[in-house]
This record gives structure tokens, C-alpha cells and sequence, in this order.
């Protein structure tokens, strides 16, 4: 296991800016975000231009991409711009494709074949689709988050712990989930609060790391928190990464 961040900590500064501040904290690998409604690379520029996103995405500052975070826009080009996305993916040698789960309400079989669909797109660019536990959506129950992975041949799941102690679950316990994580983000929460200072929450990341070993999990433990009003936000995400790397 390795620790890394995601871009999307520092939602005030430009990939380049955001790069550059991960690099100063002593961070070594680096989650980049591919959103149609962020500031950064959107999925219809790398479907327009691929020799251009590769460019853009491998200035890193040296930094090792652990993953690749795709959110879509609706609309008839949603699976041709996943798949530039994958194959950009295999160009920079990336595994790991982060998504979004469908939203709470959405008929269960609709779900089943897009999913379906992004696995297939992914596997011919040997990827892997690790879809995001969290609250609002299909995944913010364990037991919903299995039954999808049993029901997709292929899918694995960005496990999201904060939106299981905040969220409806309002517990620690989603052993039942660990054997489908493909992807780790990371910030402290209590039951109340999705996102609190490092330390102040209920995270066990001591134990989560054991259940991860336990089941031989070898990737990214990626932060994945932005800024606390009157807080220093560097030095939150410094704290972290002294945290996560003490226990590994």
C-alpha cells in the first residue's frame, strides 16, 4: 500500500497549481480527476484530443498516477468518451478508473447493464472499474455494493469509508465490502459530519489498513478532502500523510 491525493483536495488552484502544492507535502502518487463539470480535464477533451490529454496528464512533478477519477455528463457520447477515457488510461499505464454509482431511486436492472457496459469498455483496455461508495447513491449500503459487484462480473469498488459512518449506516462495520476494493479514498468523519480535521474523527485507519492487508490489498490509500473553513488546509494534508504513512 501506498499513500497518494487526490487533486480535487485543492479545488481552488489549476491541476498544475494543485500538482505542485501535493509535490511540496512529500506526496508521491496522485489521483487526477477527468470531470465534464470540473476545472481541470474534462472527458469530451480527451475524447477530442487524446495526444493532448496524454501530454496533460503525465506533468505530474514527477508524481505516480494511482488512479484515474471519470465522472460523465449524460447524452448520447456518455460511452464513447468513457472509452477515450480508458484508452488513455491504458497510454499512461493506468489501472484504476474511479466512478460515480447511480443515483438512490434508479431501477436496479438500469444500473446492472451500465455497469456492465463501463466494465466491458474498461477490461479491453485492461482497466478496472472501482465504483465510488457514497451517500446519495446505490453504494451507500454495503449490502447493495456487493450485490452489484456479484451481479457485474469485473466491477470493484472505490471504498469511501466516511460515507458509511456518516452516511445511513452510521457505522465502522462494511467488512463485507473489503474484498471488492479496488481504490481507497481517505478523509476523518464522525456521524454527523462527512468531512472533519484529521484525528478528530471516527476513521479507524489503523484497522481499515489491517482489513485491506487482510485481503491483500496493494494500491493507493488516495486523501480525498478539501479545505475546512479556518483551517490551514496544507497543514491538514500534511498530518495525513504522516498519519497513513506511520501505519504502513
Amino acid at each position: 500500500m501506498f499513500v497518494a491525493a487526490s487533486l480535487e483536495c485543492f479545488p481552488d488552484l489549476s491541476p498544475q497549481e494543485a500538482l505542485e502544492a501535493l509535490s511540496d507535502l512529500e506526496y508521491t502518487a496522485v489521483e487526477f480527476p477527468i470531470q465534464e463539470s470540473g476545472r481541470g480535464l474534462k472527458p469530451s477533451e480527451v475524447h477530442a484530443d487524446m495526444e493532448r490529454a496524454a501530454r496533460f496528464v503525465r506533468d505530474t512533478h514527477r508524481l505516480d498516477i494511482a488512479a484515474l477519477n471519470i465522472e460523465l455528463a449524460p447524452g448520447p457520447d456518455y460511452y464513447a468518451h468513457f472509452t477515450s477515457c480508458c484508452k488513455l488510461a491504458k497510454a499512461i499505464k493506468v489501472v484504476t478508473l474511479v466512478v460515480p454509482c447511480s443515483e438512490l431511486g434508479t431501477p436496479f436492472n438500469e444500473e446492472i447493464e451500465r455497469l456492465r457496459k463501463l466494465v466491458e469498455i474498461a477490461a479491453l483496455e485492461s482497466a478496472v472499474v472501482g465504483l465510488k461508495t457514497q451517500i446519495g447513491r446505490m453504494t451507500q449500503d454495503p449490502d447493495t455494493a456487493v450485490v452489484l459487484c456479484d451481479n457485474v462480473k469485473g466491477l470493484r469498488l472505490t471504498l469511501d469509508p466516511s460515507h458509511y459512518v456518516a452516511g445511513p449506516l452510521q457505522s465502522g462495520n462494511f467488512d463485507k465490502v473489503m474484498k471488492y476494493v479496488q481504490h481507497v479514498h481517505l478523509r476523518d468523519s464522525t456521524k454527523q459530519k462527512l468531512h472533519v480535521r484529521v484525528g478528530q474523527g471516527e476513521i479507524d485507519y489503523g484497522k481499515l489498513i489491517q482489513q485491506l492487508t487482510k485481503v491483500g490489498y496493494d494500491r493507493a490509500l488516495s486523501v480525498h478532502m478539501t479545505p475546512i473553513e479556518g483551517f490551514d488546509h496544507r497543514a491538514e494534508m500534511r498530518k495525513m500523510r504522516l498519519l497513513l504513512d506511520s501505519l504502513l
